[in-house]
């Protein structure tokens, strides 16, 4: 049997990391197979990129060279790793897929439909069987960012707030254009209240 395909979204601060550990620990307490991993990111050479892109010093990139590698990334990630768990029965929970693109360099660098394009040839049109979009305006996901302590801006992060309102923006379409897989949660909610939406919707995929 096939692996369940999840992921979670959401802008900068949104808590993201903190609800992708209680998944983790929600799944195996059900005795369930789960893989973490991230995007950009998750194989060796999809690393390499994340370390392009999010390097503070690459100012020059140009917004084209940004959205072709976040989906060279995301189809290294893919065929090496995502898929080849799933077939074997494995689910995998990743930090980000191809919502992000269009949300952040669709809407945020506003390059528009041919991010959906260019992110069908590297997945081919695959997508996770659940998403969680955890919502928070933009200008408080920033805030706690900038308060986290050792936290370095990376250069997404460093945008101004035009472009994270755009991103936000950006998902609150894909949400309203995709509402069956995806979840949209407040994220302004506490901790457990966030996951106790969260819990429902892996209850409903797994079958608990």
């Amino acid at each position: 049997m096939r692996g369940f395909f999840i992921s979670v979204e959401g802008s900068d601060g949104s808590g993201k990391s903190t609800q992708i550990k209680k998944i983790e620990a929600y799944l195996k307490k059900m005795n369930q197979e789960i893989l973490l991993t991230r995007e950009p990111g998750g194989t060796v050479i999809s690393e390499k990129i994340r370390e392009l892109l999010l390097d503070p010093s690459n100012q020059a990139m140009k917004a084209k060279t940004e959205m072709l590698l976040y989906a060279a990334a995301r189809a290294q990630h893919l065929e090496e790793f995502i898929l080849p768990n799933l077939a074997q029965g494995r689910s995998v929970l990743t930090d980000r897929f191809t919502d992000s693109s269009i949300a952040y360099q669709g809407f945020g660098r506003e390059l528009g439909e041919v991010v959906a394009e260019v992110n069908f040839i590297a997945t081919g049109g695959i997508s996770p069987d659940i998403t969680f979009f955890l919502e928070l305006p933009p200008d408080v996901g920033i805030a706690r960012k900038k308060a986290e302590e050792n936290h370095t801006m990376d250069r997404l992060e460093m945008e101004k707030q035009e472009f994270h309102q755009r991103v936000y923006n950006g998902y609150k379409t894909l949400c309203d254009l995709q509402g069956q897989r995806i979840c949209r949660i407040d994220a302004t909610q506490d901790i457990d209240a966030v996951f106790a939406q969260i819990q429902a919707g892996l209850d409903r995929l797994f079958g608990f």
